[in-house]
């Protein structure tokens, strides 16, 4: 049965400025620069230069209701492609000197991983059919350099895409060859051939590799779980003996795609850091580093074409299409140039709030002196939205005379001492990863051990939430920890 009833909704969409600014304050300002190139090319009333014309120079101070929205009317987050958001980039450069204030951070360049692999079985002595079988299984290696999927289904995918009949063992050959490639390792299958594959290549003759050698192979599972008594006792060695093998064991690339990677893959990219904060005797001094993104303006002759027209009587015919073409690009424009405007207005006064509340750190570089803060920290000291501080706080940068940031840096929760004083937690994981370093690695800490320890220096905190911040840290369990000397 079909019912028919009336229902009144209110609905709020946000224009297209709005959507233009959102989108603008997304990205970092190696991709502003190329937002602009591109709206140049494809809008001939769009030009670079200052503008002399007030209606479209004059300053417009960026307001809380310029870019906030109502979230329970409707989502940002609906009117933006996820093809065209920017996912943060990692850059740590603590390194700066007082004369590199406006250095750009180049990554190395050359060709990927799987090329360089490639590159190598050119010079093999491999027949047509394993050349095609070897370049396949090379398409099968992961970027971490190991070939993670089962050779039977391999087999299978060869079969039904390509109609090429191979069993498991061919593959099996094949791979033994790609495995003689470099870098060491490559080609692996699981972690304890990967380290066999490079302890192979090692000169046998030499003890500590002969005998870690033997642990790869026979004694895997004892090592990887540490139980270095169980190794001893089986082996029938000296606790000296394992500890000169560890250590040549420990000189191996558990993941050696990305030492290949990291080195010499990435393409060539110019980090620039998208705002500068300099101190002057004592005076913080923030600007956006613009100094490649162009002046905008309207272009004067087109702006003329438009007065003529509608001072001419005649507005028909091909003239009327032509001006209304005109000046929905003028309209473009200068939506395009207010955008920008608000964007640069909306980035300064969050950097500012940042700054703000985070002097001390600015001022000092001390990494202790970082105050708890969150998104809505920020959203109250500039009122504008959070999902706009979480825009603006996505994948930029900050060049300070400490190094260059990411504004994610500064963002972190907050826990009260004993005392009742909120610290950071960030401060929290610096203690406890200055604590493990410090640890008699005979007799690693537990997390037991660890709350125990932050709570004689005033941090009372859990065992489970000394457990997470360690995982965070990307530190192991104590017993995962323990070394022999």
């Amino acid at each position: 049965m079909l019912k028919q009833r009336l229902q009144q909704k209110l609905l709020q969409k946000l224009s297209p400025q709005q959507i233009q600014v959102i989108k603008l304050l997304e990205i970092p300002t190696m991709q502003l620069e190329q937002r602009i190139k591109k709206e140049l090319e494809e809008n001939p009333v769009l030009e670079e230069g200052a503008d002399s014309d007030p209606d479209i120079s004059e300053e417009d101070n960026i307001t809380a209701e310029d870019v906030n929205s109502d979230e329970n009317e409707f989502t940002l987050e609906d009117y933006i492609d996820d093809d065209e958001y920017i996912p943060s980039y990692k850059l740590q450069a603590n390194n700066y000197s007082k004369d590199d204030k406006h250095t750009e951070i180049p990554f190395s360049g050359g060709s990927s991983f799987k090329e360089h692999i490639e590159s190598q079985l050119g010079l093999l002595s491999l027949d047509d059919d394993d050349y095609k079988l070897a370049l396949y299984l090379v398409g099968n290696i992961d970027d971490e350099g190991y070939v993670r999927r089962r050779l039977d289904a391999i087999a299978d995918d060869l079969a039904f895409s390509q109609n090429v009949m191979v069993d498991e063992l061919k593959l099996l050959e094949v791979l033994r060859t790609i495995q003689t490639l470099d870098p060491a390792g490559v080609g692996a299958r699981d972690l304890n051939e990967c380290l066999l594959l490079q302890i192979d290549r090692k000169d046998q003759s030499v003890p500590d590799i002969a005998l870690a050698r033997t642990i790869i192979r026979h004694y895997f599972d004892e090592f990887a779980k540490k139980h270095y008594d169980k190794i001893i006792s089986k082996l029938n060695i000296e606790e000296g003996d394992l500890s000169g093998a560890i250590k040549e064991i420990t000189r191996l690339n558990p993941k050696p795609g990305n030492a290949f990677n990291n080195s010499f893959v990435q393409g060539v990219q110019q980090i620039i850091p998208d705002f500068i904060l300099e101190n002057n005797d004592g005076e913080l001094q923030l600007s956006l580093n613009d100094r490649n993104v162009p002046e905008l303006r309207v272009s004067r002759t087109y702006t003329e074409m438009l007065d003529t027209f509608y001072n001419n009587k005649d507005k028909s015919g091909k003239g009327k299409d032509t001006m209304t073409f005109v000046k929905q690009k003028m309209d473009s424009a200068k939506w395009f140039i207010d955008a920008i405007r608000q964007r640069q207005n909306t980035l300064l006064l969050t950097m500012n709030a940042i700054i703000g509340y985070q002097y001390d750190f600015f001022v000092e570089g001390d990494e202790t002196l970082l105050k708890p803060m969150i998104l809505k920290d920020i959203a109250e000291r500039t009122g504008l939205d959070i999902s706009t501080i979480s825009r603006v706080a996505n994948s930029k940068y900050i060049q300070t005379y400490h190094g260059i940031y990411s504004l994610k840096y500064f963002f972190s929760e907050g826990l009260a001492t004993e005392s009742g004083e909120e610290v950071s937690t960030r401060e929290i994981k610096i203690i406890l990863q200055e604590t493990i370093d410090a640890e008699d690695k005979k007799k690693p800490l537990t997390d037991d051990k660890l709350a125990a320890v932050l709570k004689e220096r005033g941090y009372r905190i859990a065992r489970r939430t000394v457990a997470k911040y360690r995982e965070q840290l990307n530190i192991p369990v104590a017993r995962l920890r323990k070394e022999i000397k």
